[in-house]
């Protein structure tokens, strides 16, 4: 979930959550060649293939005007090779929440660079 957090809030410049997801995902033992490379997936080696699925859902999720429609059938029915029933309807709303909070602290102009890791939750 750190992942597509972190995807979502690049997408969206949102530097207070891009902070906080990438020092969260690292306490919980990401590496740093990957949450570099979160930006890139698509031509990373380092994602699994849920891994991959989950950060294209994330991206059309985000990305609603891009598509017409939403998120493709090609994305929704990868991600649901990956994920059951209870795994997608959680990362959807993990899209749907982070991409709320970035319009929050896009808006509000939060500043980044302070956060803590496990500060907020």
């Amino acid at each position: 979930m750190e992942l597509v957090n972190l995807r979502a809030s690049q997408i969206n410049g949102c530097a207070v959550c891009t902070d906080m997801h990438t020092k969260d995902a690292m306490q919980a033992g990401e590496t740093w060649l990957r949450l570099n490379l979160v930006a890139a997936w698509r031509e990373a080696t380092v994602f699994t293939e849920a891994e991959r699925a989950a950060l294209a859902l994330a991206e059309e999720g985000t990305r609603l005007a891009d598509a017409a429609g939403g998120v493709s059938d090609e994305v929704w029915a990868n991600a649901a090779k990956h994920y059951d029933d209870d795994e997608l309807g959680a990362l959807v709303a993990q899209v749907a929440l982070i991409n709320a909070w970035n319009r929050f602290n896009v808006i509000t102009r939060q500043p980044a660079g302070d956060y803590q890791p496990g500060q907020w939750g």
